[in-house]
C-alpha cells in the first residue's frame, strides 16, 4: 500500500472516531456506486426527529505543501458528491429529516500534533 493510500486511511478512521465521539451514528464507509464513485462516510447526526442523513468526503495531509486538504474538494467534486447522494438515498429505504454534504480536512504534519477542520456544507 503507498503512503498517500495509507494516510487516507488513516484518516478515515480518524473522522469516523470524531464523528462517534459526537453521538453520530456512522451507516457507511467507502460506498460505491457504479461507476460515479465513492463517498467516504455515509452517517446520521442526530437530530430532534428522524435525524440528518451526512454524506461526508474526508481529506487527510501530511502538510500544506500542495495547500489545505479541504482545498482538494473541488466543485466537480461536490457536484459527484451529490449524484452519488441521490444515489445512496434511492437504493436505501431510509427517512431523513435533512440531508447535507459534509467535509472533514485532517492535517497531519510528521512529528506534530494533527488537526481537525470539519465543515457542514452542503444542505440537500
Amino acid at each position: 500500500m503507498d503512503v498517500r493510500r495509507s494516510i487516507g486511511m488513516w484518516g478515515e478512521d480518524c473522522a469516523v472516531r470524531y464523528l462517534e465521539n459526537l453521538g453520530w451514528t456512522v451507516l457507511e464507509r467507502n460506498w460505491r456506486y457504479k461507476k460515479l464513485g465513492e463517498v467516504d462516510i455515509v452517517a446520521v447526526e442526530p437530530s430532534e426527529r428522524n435525524g440528518v442523513l451526512v454524506f461526508c468526503e474526508v481529506k487527510a495531509k501530511r502538510g500544506r505543501g500542495y495547500g489545505d486538504p479541504l482545498e482538494a474538494i473541488t466543485r466537480a467534486k461536490l457536484a459527484r458528491l451529490h449524484r452519488l447522494a441521490c444515489a445512496w438515498m434511492s437504493t436505501h429505504e431510509m427517512a431523513f429529516d435533512r440531508v447535507r454534504i459534509d467535509a472533514i480536512g485532517i492535517l497531519a504534519p510528521k512529528n506534530e500534533h494533527w488537526e481537525l477542520t470539519h465543515v457542514k456544507a452542503a444542505r440537500l
